[in-house]
């Protein structure tokens, strides 16, 4: 068969994300924060934004803009013949997407900015796969610590040493530590310098090594991971071989190391799991961070009717509007064609991402209104009224695609009586419960902070014991899964608990 040159024509359906649906997926994602610096840049760049007033921009609503020929753009002619229908859903599919295709294609062709209107861009691209104080969520995990390490430490040597020396030496070791908890000189020249024979300096290291956190004063990682595990009472020979064998663990040789600590996989893959829990840099958990304030997205309030009003926080964002009387004026001294399609370019663009941001805000209102209505137990009640939500629950009933959902309630806050919480707070996997209706697990995690905070110090509360605790009440949990909560919102064990009850006793 002959080469040759040949013409074929070939049909075929493909979608290509415009890069004004690209910016607008950018937009609906970005905290106020992160918007105002977008708009900061934005009135920078177009001469025909401003920031204003609703006074001013319904005066340029009027009059002056009617000059305007605003049909000529396909954008406005688009979300012109939209109009009214602006709730409906823009379900794309995303295996439909032409992903060889070079989505940057500025062409005026594609400029749909219509579709910015439906408020839903999930299909365009699917996301990858009151009460009492105690109501409130852990902030203090949020914030950094008043105390330092040192002064952690200091402040839990006296009741525990044996005596005076014992005690003088741990306040030394204290001040020898770096910052993530290691303690990097030998014990001999310690002991010189201190002119104290070597044991009383490794009696005063045992101290120092049993107090909190877990880990600390210790030489090696490997020494640091035993003691944590001891304290966890997991320091069985096993731990203790694959502890000591570190080196090949990070060389990937699994199979050698099974064998040395003879253990089967079962068993092997838990220990490696228990491994991975502890804290390798355990001094750390007091280093100083810094802390954001946080500006709430949304604010919710109660009004006089018995339900909710719902805003959008405008503080921090400026009215935009287009400054049309510039406009004419600019556009009535164009020399050239050119210079007259920039012009018309730029009202385009600003036309554009005055719809985007409003688009933007009625989806965040409608998303968090859907928010406000299946958790409305938990605004006027507290946390212990939670109940499991998805991100697929609220996104069938606003008719919007999952991932808008995703979107919409990343890095985004809502102010309310209760505090100011996450978007993502109120969407938590649920377990069973006796009502049949099952329990959000930030209810469970704050009933078992409940339970623990009202503990006997003489009579510590197990895992166990809070597993019966919490089906006396309806919830149907596993030991482990308690476990795991009690571990997810700081608390220690049992042991860790009573130890610590112990030394509140003392001091």
């Amino acid at each position: 068969m002959a080469l040759g040159p040949r013409l074929d024509l070939r049909q075929s359906q493909s979608l290509v994300m415009t890069p004004q649906l690209q910016q607008a997926i950018k937009l609906l994602a970005a905290s106020n924060l992160e918007l105002e610096s977008y708009i900061g840049e934005a009135l920078e760049a177009n001469p025909l934004l401003e920031a204003g007033t609703s006074e001013r921009e319904d005066d340029a609503g009027s009059g002056e803009a009617d000059d305007i020929p605003r049909a000529e753009f396909e954008s406005d002619r688009l979300i012109a013949a939209g109009e009214g229908e602006g709730d409906a859903p823009l379900d794309l599919d995303p295996s439909s997407l032409d992903h060889d295709r070079d989505t940057g294609d500025g062409a005026r062709g594609d400029r749909e900015g219509g579709d910015i209107e439906s408020g839903d861009w999930g299909g365009a691209l699917a996301a990858p796969g009151a009460g009492s104080l105690e109501d409130q969520p852990d902030f203090e995990q949020l914030g950094a610590t008043d105390a330092t390490l040192g002064e952690h430490l200091l402040a839990q040597i006296g009741p525990s040493s044996q005596n005076e020396q014992q005690a003088f030496i741990a306040r030394h070791l204290v001040g020898l530590l770096d910052e993530a908890g290691y303690l990097a000189f030998d014990l001999d020249d310690i002991a010189h310098d201190l002119g104290a024979g070597r044991k009383a300096v490794e009696e005063a290291l045992a101290l120092l090594q049993s107090l909190d956190p877990a880990g600390v004063g210790a030489r090696t990682l490997a020494e640091c991971l035993a003691i944590q595990a001891r304290e966890a009472d997991r320091h069985d020979p096993c731990m203790a071989k694959l502890i000591d064998n570190l080196d090949l663990l990070a060389r990937g040789e699994i199979a050698r190391l099974r064998r040395m600590c003879a253990v089967d996989e079962e068993d092997f893959a838990e220990m490696l799991r228990e491994l991975r829990g502890y804290d390798p840099r355990p001094g750390l958990t007091f280093a100083p961070s810094r802390v954001d304030t946080i500006v709430p997205d949304v604010i919710l309030t109660a009004n006089a009717a018995g339900g909710w009003d719902i805003a959008i926080n405008e503080d921090t964002l400026p009215r935009l509007v287009v400054n049309r009387s510039y406009y004419l004026e600019i556009s009535a001294a164009a020399p050239d064609g050119d210079a007259q399609g920039w012009l018309k370019e730029k009202l385009a663009d600003a036309n554009w991402l005055i719809r985007a941001l409003d688009q933007r805000q009625k989806t965040i209102l409608k998303t968090a209104g859907e928010i406000v209505r299946r958790q409305e137990g938990f605004f006027r009640h507290g946390v212990s009224e939670l109940r499991p939500l998805t991100l697929r629950e609220v996104a069938e009933a606003i008719e919007m695609h999952e991932s808008t959902v995703s979107r919409v309630t990343s890095n985004k806050y809502l102010a309310c009586e209760r505090g100011c919480f996450e978007l993502k707070y109120f969407f938590s996997s649920g377990v069973g419960s006796s009502d049949g209706e099952g329990a959000s697990s930030e209810a469970i995690k704050a009933r078992i902070r409940a339970l623990v905070d009202a503990e006997d110090p003489k009579k510590v509360l197990s895992d166990q014991k809070l597993v019966d605790l919490l089906r006396g009440e309806g919830f149907d949990l596993a030991r482990r899964t308690v476990a795991k909560y009690r571990e997810a919102i700081g608390i220690g064990s049992s042991a860790q608990r009573r130890r610590a009850k112990k030394l509140e006793g003392i001091s």
